[in-house]
């Protein structure tokens, strides 16, 4: 009798710890998507940065 009722709540810890495990697979990769797509804006960014330095130039041209 005591065995059984060990078995169902050794089985509830194990589902309980796959559930964990499972959530935290999720979030790690949330965190790899999330990285690169940092990295992808982080170029954006340059370029924008590179194209107002170059439009700034112009513009200081023509004014002069």
């Amino acid at each position: 009798m005591a065995y059984k009722r060990l078995n169902k709540v050794a089985a509830k810890i194990g589902a309980a710890v796959g559930r964990a495990d499972r959530t935290a697979h999720k979030v790690a990769r949330a965190g790899g998507v999330a990285q690169e797509e940092l990295k992808a804006i982080a170029k954006q960014v340059s370029a924008l940065q590179a194209q107002l330095q170059k439009t700034t130039k112009r513009l200081k041209k023509a004014l002069s």
